[in-house]
């Protein structure tokens, strides 16, 4: 068995050192364990920029910001891992990014692969390819894929993740649209896989512009059950426990599987 979790809270823009103390407070707050953690996406620099130069100056290096230092700090504490989306730095290019900390130090990064609406304007788009990486604990061994916010619109995204064996995809989002949260209940039972999408609170007002962030972050399972559900405004973390060998049954009935049924051929 495992417990999973996410953290839901609203980043300030262009604030990493404000949004790294309110991840410190909800983290000490809560006194359940768990194995993985999934915060929301530029959780370190909030969302809404009104230039290159503005999201430049609230991103970091990977592995070497400050961010990442304290992200790797918590998840040695808690013996956890954790997924936090992250504006990232690398040279002369930005990316709307997300990590994946472990206990030992180690970070690996994925790159955002579909980018939304303005975000064209001052992200690169993501270079990494659709990973899957291994964590093991006292969990044993499971596989994680990680997808960002407006990647979850493509089914390609979540089904690549689970055909390169993805038992759990992590979600790190910036939420403005209304219908992601019920869209995961069939992007898991699609893929049979459980899906945490950890989404941020709040209004967020940038250069004559306002962006309302819809909140309600879900854990959901194989079979599209919702573990859990946070409010729309709640500064929170939630914990789940799951089975993550659930994720490696992909038979429907006695006589369907979801990836041998598949008919390639035909899809083209």
């Amino acid at each position: 068995m495992m417990k999973i979790a996410l953290l839901q809270f609203k980043p300030q823009l262009g604030r990493p050192d404000k949004n790294i103390a309110r991840i410190h407070e909800l983290v000490s707050d809560c006194k359940s364990e768990y194995d993985l953690l999934v915060m929301p996406e530029l959780a370190n620099s909030g969302y809404l920029f009104s230039s290159h130069e503005e999201a430049l100056s609230a991103s970091e290096e990977i592995p070497g910001g400050s961010f990442c230092r304290a992200l790797a700090e918590i998840s040695k504490e808690k013996n956890a891992f954790i997924v936090a989306g992250i504006a990232e730095r690398a040279g002369d290019k930005l990316f709307n990014s997300a990590v994946l900390v472990s206990p030992s130090g180690d970070i690996k990064t994925y790159r955002k692969t579909h980018l939304f609406y303005e975000e064209k304007l001052w992200f690169t788009p993501g270079d990494t390819g659709l990973n899957v990486f291994e964590i093991s604990g006292k969990f044993g061994k499971v596989k994680l894929g990680i997808m960002i916010c407006f990647d979850w619109i493509f089914p390609e995204s979540a089904r690549t993740l689970a055909i390169k064996g993805a038992q759990i995809i992590a979600h790190p989002s910036n939420l403005v649209l209304s219908y992601c949260q019920q869209a995961m209940f069939t992007r898991a039972v699609e893929n049979r896989v459980f899906t945490v999408t950890a989404n941020r609170t709040g209004t967020e007002k940038n250069g004559g512009k306002e962006l309302y962030f819809t909140g309600k972050s879900v854990i959901v399972d194989t079979k599209g059950n919702y573990l859990c559900s946070a409010g729309e405004q709640d500064d929170c973390i939630l914990v789940s426990e799951i089975d993550p060998e659930a994720a490696l049954d992909k038979n429907v009935t006695s006589m369907n599987n979801i990836f041998d049924d598949r008919r390639t051929g035909l899809y083209s």
